[in-house]
C-alpha cells in the first residue's frame, strides 16, 4: 500500500481525498498556488509544498512544478482529482515515467475517453449509440452552420478534453455560430489546456443521468448506479441525486451493462463515469469521465461505499472490492453545489469575495463537503464551487424535505451562493414530481423572479506582506519568508507586499451589467477583460454585448442598458476589474 499520496489540486477535492487517506493510514501531500496558501486543502494535510502563481496556469496546471514537489516530498502516488490535470493522458504518462502511481486510469484509456471525439467512436465500436455528433475537432465556424443545417437547430460546440460544461456552447442559429465557436475555444483552453471542440444535436427535452464505473488490473469492472444530473444553469449541474427517479430498473440495467461495455472497450480501469442523455424511452451516449466525479457522494451514501477508498485499492494492484451482485442500492440521496454565484433573477452571476462566516448544516444523514471555513477567499481566478451538501433518507420524498431543512440552517455571508436557488428548485412541484429536464431551470424553474437581498460587509482588507527573517532550524542557520498581515509586519528593506485579499464585493441589488442606463457602464464582479467588443464613437443598442468578462472560469457578456455612442472604453484585454468598476461610458 502507498506511504503517502501527493493530491495535484485544490479545495473540497482535495480536502475529500486527504480525508480518506489518512484513514487509510497514508500521508498526504497538498500543493498550492500563491491565493491558496492558507486554504483548507493545505491544513488538513501532512505536508504542504509552494507551487507560486495565481492563475491555474501558472499554479496547479505546471506540470514541472509539480514534478519538481513530487521528486522533493517522496510520495509514491499522485491523486489528481477532478478538474485541471485529472483527464490529461500526458500528465498522468508524466507521473507514471517517474516512477509514482497515478491514482486513476491509463494513459491510454485517458486518451480514448478523455477525448471526446474519440469516446464517441470507442462507444461505438462497443455497440453503445450517441448522439448524432462530429467525430472531428470542428475547426471553423462553417462546419457549425452545415452540421445545424443538416441535423437541425440548435447545435452544441463541446470541448473535447474537458467537462462539466465548461466550453459548451449553444448555436441557435447560423449568426451566432462564428461567436459561439471563439468562446467555446477560448474558455476550453483556459480550463483544461486544449482548445478543440466538436458538435453534437442539441436534443429537446432530456435528462442527463450518468453511470458510476469501476474497473481493475484483474479484468473484473462494474457499475455501481446510477445518477440523475439534469438540474443544470449554462450545461452545469446544480443538484444530483442517486438512484435516478422515475427511472425503469430494466432500463437502469441496460444502461449499466452500456457504461460497462464502454469502459472495457478503452481498456480502463479505476474511477470513471459515462454519462447518458435519457429522452422517452432511450438513452445515448454522451461522453465518459475518466476520473472521480463531483456528484460521487451521492453513490456513496446509497451504497455505503468509500469510492475514493476504491479508487485507492484499485490503484495499489488490488481487486474491486465487490462483485456487480454484492453492490447493492438503499434509499435516496440528494447532493447541491453550493456556488459563489448571485442566482437573483437566474443570471448565476459569479460573486468571488471573502466569507465572513459560514455555518454549516447538521443533523441525520447530512453530509458537507467544502474547501472554505469562514474567513477564507473564494477568488476569481478558479472554480467557483464552495461547498457539496448532501443528505440521506430512506425515499425521494424525505430526502428532499431534509435538503430543504439542511439548506436553510446553512449560512454563508460575505459572498453570494446559489442556496437561494436550490430551495426553489426543490420546492418546486415540477421538480419534486420529476416533470423536468436539462433545460428546466433555465426555462421553467421561474427562477427569474428570484431576487435575493444581500449586503456588503466593511471588513478590512487584511493585506499580507512578506518579511525575509533568519532562524535556525536543526543547528542550521537559514533563511525564512513568513507571510503577515501589514499591521503587524514591520517595514524594512527586505519586506514586500505581496497580495491584498479582495474586500468583499458589493452586491447591487439589480445585478445589471450597466448601471441601470446610466451611461456609466459597471461590471457586477471581479474578473479578467476577455475581448472587447466595440469601440469608442460606435452605435451601440440595448442589450448589445459591449466586451467579455471572465471570472470563475466563465465568461460573461457584459451588456449595454442604453442605446447610444460610445464615448469611452476604460480597459482593454487583459485587464481585472473589480466590482462595480466602470467599463466604458455611453451618451
Amino acid at each position: 500500500m502507498f506511504s503517502k499520496i501527493l493530491i495535484a489540486n485544490r479545495g473540497e477535492i482535495a480536502v475529500r481525498v486527504a480525508r480518506t487517506a489518512r484513514e487509510m493510514g497514508i500521508q498526504t501531500v497538498a500543493v498550492y498556488s500563491e491565493l491558496d496558501r492558507d486554504a483548507l486543502h493545505v491544513r488538513v494535510a501532512d505536508e504542504a509544498y509552494a507551487l507560486g502563481g495565481s492563475t491555474p496556469q501558472e499554479s496547479y496546471l505546471n506540470t514541472e512544478k509539480i514534478l519538481e514537489i513530487l521528486a522533493r516530498c517522496g510520495a509514491d502516488a499522485l491523486h489528481p482529482g477532478y478538474g485541471f490535470f485529472s483527464e490529461n493522458a500526458e500528465f498522468a504518462r508524466a507521473i507514471s515515467n517517474t516512477g509514482v502511481t497515478f491514482i486513476g486510469p491509463p494513459p491510454e484509456a485517458i486518451e480514448i475517453m478523455g477525448d471526446k471525439i474519440s469516446s464517441r467512436i470507442a462507444a461505438q465500436r462497443a455497440g453503445v449509440e450517441g448522439v448524432p455528433g462530429t467525430t472531428v475537432a470542428v475547426t471553423d465556424y462553417e462546419e457549425i452552420i452545415e452540421f445545424g443545417e443538416l441535423h437541425g437547430w440548435p447545435v452544441a460546440i463541446k470541448a473535447a478534453f474537458g467537462g462539466g460544461g465548461r466550453g459548451m456552447r449553444v448555436v441557435n442559429s447560423k449568426e451566432d455560430a462564428k461567436d459561439a465557436l471563439e468562446s467555446a475555444m477560448r474558455e476550453s483552453e483556459k480550463a483544461f489546456g486544449r482548445s478543440e471542440c466538436y458538435l453534437e444535436r442539441y436534443l429537446s427535452w432530456p435528462r442527463h443521468i450518468e453511470m458510476q464505473v469501476f474497473a481493475d488490473d484483474h479484468g473484473n469492472s462494474v457499475w455501481v448506479g446510477e445518477r440523475d444530473c439534469s438540474a443544470q444553469r449554462r450545461h452545469q449541474k446544480l443538484i444530483e441525486e442517486a438512484p435516478a427517479p422515475n427511472f425503469p430498473n430494466d432500463l437502469r440495467e441496460k444502461m449499466g451493462d452500456a457504461a460497462v461495455r464502454v469502459a472495457k472497450a478503452c481498456g480502463y480501469r479505476n474511477a470513471g463515469t459515462v454519462e447518458f442523455l435519457y429522452q422517452g424511452d432511450a438513452f445515448y451516449f454522451l461522453e465518459m469521465n475518466t476520473r472521480l466525479q463531483v456528484e460521487h457522494p451521492v453513490t456513496e451514501l446509497i451504497t455505503g461505499l468509500d469510492l475514493v477508498e476504491w479508487q485507492i485499492l484499485v490503484a495499489d494492484g488490488q481487486p474491486l472490492p465487490l462483485a456487480q451482485h454484492e453492490i447493492q442500492r438503499r434509499g435516496s440521496s440528494i447532493e447541491v453545489r453550493v456556488n459563489a454565484e448571485d442566482p437573483s433573477h437566474g443570471r448565476f452571476l459569479p460573486s468571488p469575495g471573502r466569507i465572513v462566516r459560514f455555518i454549516r448544516p447538521d443533523g441525520p444523514y447530512t453530509r458537507t463537503d467544502t474547501g472554505y471555513e469562514s474567513g477564507d477567499t473564494v477568488s476569481q481566478f478558479y472554480d467557483n464551487l464552495v461547498a457539496k451538501i448532501v443528505v440521506w433518507s430512506d425515499n425521494r420524498d424525505k430526502a428532499i424535505k431534509r435538503m430543504v431543512r439542511v439548506l436553510k440552517e446553512t449560512k454563508i455571508e460575505g459572498i453570494s451562493t446559489t442556496i437561494p436557488a436550490h430551495l426553489a428548485i426543490l420546492e418546486h412541484p415540477d421538480f419534486q414530481q420529476v416533470e423536468y429536464s436539462t433545460k428546466w431551470v433555465e426555462t421553467k424553474a421561474g427562477l427569474e423572479s428570484l431576487q435575493v437581498q444581500t449586503h456588503p460587509y466593511a471588513e478590512q482588507s487584511d493585506t499580507l506582506v512578506k518579511k525575509t527573517v533568519v532562524a535556525e532550524v536543526s543547528g542550521k542557520r537559514v533563511e525564512v519568508n513568513l507571510y503577515l498581515p501589514e499591521s503587524d509586519a514591520p517595514a524594512s528593506s527586505n519586506s514586500t507586499k505581496t497580495r491584498e485579499r479582495p474586500r468583499n464585493p458589493v452586491s447591487h441589488s439589480h445585478h445589471s451589467s450597466a448601471g441601470g442606463g446610466s451611461g456609466q457602464v459597471t461590471v457586477p464582479m471581479q474578473g479578467t477583460v476577455v475581448k472587447v467588443l466595440v469601440e469608442v464613437g460606435q452605435q451601440v443598442e440595448v442589450g448589445q454585448s459591449l466586451l467579455i468578462l471572465e471570472a470563475m472560469k466563465m465568461e460573461n457578456a457584459i451588456l449595454s442598458e442604453k442605446s447610444g455612442v460610445v464615448k469611452e472604453i476604460r480597459v482593454n484585454a487583459g485587464d481585472t476589474v473589480g466590482t462595480g468598476d466602470t467599463v466604458a461610458v455611453i451618451e
